[in-house]
């Protein structure tokens, strides 16, 4: 999961190469920190969060398979 993470956050910002996926697991949850530049932020948010919020459903049905619960924050 934390590569997919990678791959849609590196397609929607400027610097790629600073974007950094950190992966927590737990026994049915995993928690996934997402950091990228200061300036590619509202990129990864998105306006009103609505790009972040895809992220997240993206993220979740992904992790349906696996039959755990992501939780995925925006650092």
């Amino acid at each position: 999961m934390k590569e997919l993470l990678e791959v849609l956050a590196k397609s929607l910002v400027d610097y790629p190469d600073s974007v950094d996926v950190r992966e927590i697991v737990k026994e049915q949850s995993v928690l996934l920190e997402l950091r990228v530049a200061d300036g590619d932020m509202g990129k990864v948010i998105g306006k009103k969060g609505r790009i972040a919020q895809s992220i997240r459903t993206v993220m979740q049905a992904a992790a349906s398979r696996d039959n755990k619960r992501v939780v995925v924050e925006i650092i």
